[in-house]
């Protein structure tokens, strides 16, 4: 059953933009690929070895500008523009690792929350390669061959090969001995170094892995926009972020794809169904009972369902 209904997922998502002929609702969807990226990402820190990071749209940003500078300024390929940008981005999230992770809770939260001021202090004032508050107007489709990626239904395929290479990797390393490691971290800290668990080394991987991945999601943001703005750094990104993680299921590979899909269709139907005063209403009081009712996440929820019915 289980079987079935990933290969019906798997073609729903690979002949979407023949039955969605909206550009709008495919607008929404690769939007919620982009963020599904992201919430894998941070599920690795948050789900994973538990820690919060709440400066992680600086390693959206970070990418975003990389991939749009290397395009724009030096002209590289958006082949190589993008793995220009995770590279960087995870040289970021290992000096941060090594400067931060030796400080666990609020101390870790604030040092993480500072890191993202002070980029998003670099990118408004470093005019000369920012632009500064203008911004990056005109940061080029990907292109492959004779053919654009401009048009969405061809960039969604992008945004659905950067879904599947992210989940790919989560599920990898999580499944290995390094994401025992990280659930050993999780777990008891004191207790998994006294047998061995170097948790300096595997705190540190996990925050080099998720910063690559978000700056993966900040280049497919970048070249899908085609617009780069100090406006990436902004902390609703990562709050965003951190209920997608939260209310999908954290700490589970599916929860943060179903968080992201859920909290990316959720504001655009609200918008759509109510004014602005009452679908910032409706949109807090349906995350109050999500969080009330599923306080371990709509995944979780769900798979004890299952468990109850097969038992």
């Amino acid at each position: 059953m289980i079987r079935l209904a990933r290969g019906l997922g798997a073609l729903l998502a690979l002949t979407l933009p023949f039955w969605l002929a909206n550009p709008y609702f495919l607008h929404v969807v690769i939007m919620a690929g982009i963020f599904g990226v992201l919430a894998l990402s941070l599920n690795l820190l948050l789900g994973y070895t538990g820690q919060l990071s709440l400066g992680h749209a600086a390693f959206f940003g970070i990418g975003a500008y990389t991939s749009a500078l290397l395009t724009l300024r030096l002209e590289w390929s958006f082949w190589l523009a993008l793995p220009g940008a995770v590279a960087l981005t995870a040289l970021a999230g290992w000096l941060i690792g090594r400067l931060a992770l030796k400080l666990r809770g609020a101390y870790f939260v604030l040092v993480t929350i500072s890191f993202a001021g002070v980029i998003s202090l670099v990118s408004v004032n470093w005019m000369e390669l920012t632009n500064g508050p203008l911004g990056l107007p005109g940061v080029p489709a990907p292109e492959l061959g004779p053919w654009s990626l401009r048009a969405k239904s061809a960039y969604y395929y992008l945004v659905l090969a950067g879904v599947a290479l992210s989940y790919l990797v989560c599920a990898r390393l999580v499944g290995s001995r390094i994401g025992r490691a990280f659930l050993a971290l999780r777990e008891n800290e004191p207790l998994a170094e006294s047998v061995g668990v170097d948790v300096t080394h595997y705190l540190v991987l996990a925050a080099v892995v998720s910063a690559g991945l978000a700056g993966l999601a900040g280049g497919l943001y970048a070249h899908y926009t085609r617009f780069v703005s100090p406006e990436v750094f902004l902390f609703t990104y990562t709050v965003t972020m951190v209920v997608m993680v939260v209310a999908g299921g954290k700490g589970t590979l599916a929860g943060p794809l179903v968080g992201a899909l859920l909290f990316t269709a959720l504001p655009e139907a609200l918008r759509l169904a109510t004014s602005w005063q009452w679908q910032m209403l409706a949109y807090g009081v349906l995350l109050v009972l999500l969080v009330f009712f599923l306080p371990r996440g709509i995944v979780p929820a769900l798979a004890a369902w299952r468990a109850r019915r097969a038992s």
